[in-house]
């Protein structure tokens, strides 16, 4: 099977029904990307499907054969996804971090979608979950890039 991921063409021997996550950190060696709760729920595992934010766990392999996949490890290539680390990094936002390669990845997505979100639109487009609670720097960061957005 033929996946594009960060703009590479991997070819991958695995079952067509193997989650995403799993070829991602077991066959590609990318580990950003991390396993949470096992049923896309927590968002730990978010990666961007043809620029939407995805949770990997649960996603057959199979589904995205014809897409183009960026993980935390390329980001930084992306303009705005470069913005939201930068911001990360100023707000402080990660505590323990494990969740933050997720969260930087629903941030990236929500602001390719929508560059000025309200704080509302933040609210319910960031459904990743953090333990530790930080949603309030991460609402802060992410309306940090909306405000350094012209348009």
């Amino acid at each position: 099977m033929k996946l594009s991921i960060n703009g590479q063409a991997r070819d991958i021997d695995i079952e067509p029904d193997t989650p995403l996550l799993w070829v991602l950190r077991d066959e590609l060696k990318l580990k950003g990307t991390k396993y949470g709760c096992g049923v896309a729920q927590c968002g730990a595992c978010t990666v961007l499907v043809d620029g939407r934010a995805t949770r990997s766990c649960v996603l057959p392999v199979s589904v995205v054969a014809n897409s183009e996949i960026t993980t935390i490890e390329a980001i930084a290539e992306d303009a705005t996804g470069k913005a939201v680390v930068d911001a990360w990094v100023e707000h402080q936002v990660p505590q323990c971090g494990y969740c933050q390669s997720g969260q930087v990845m629903a941030a990236t997505a929500l602001l390719k979608q929508n560059a000025k979100p309200s704080s509302e639109q933040i609210a319910t487009a960031m459904t990743n979950l953090c333990r530790c609670g930080t949603y309030n720097a991460i609402e802060s960061a992410i309306a940090d890039v909306a405000g350094s957005n012209k348009g």
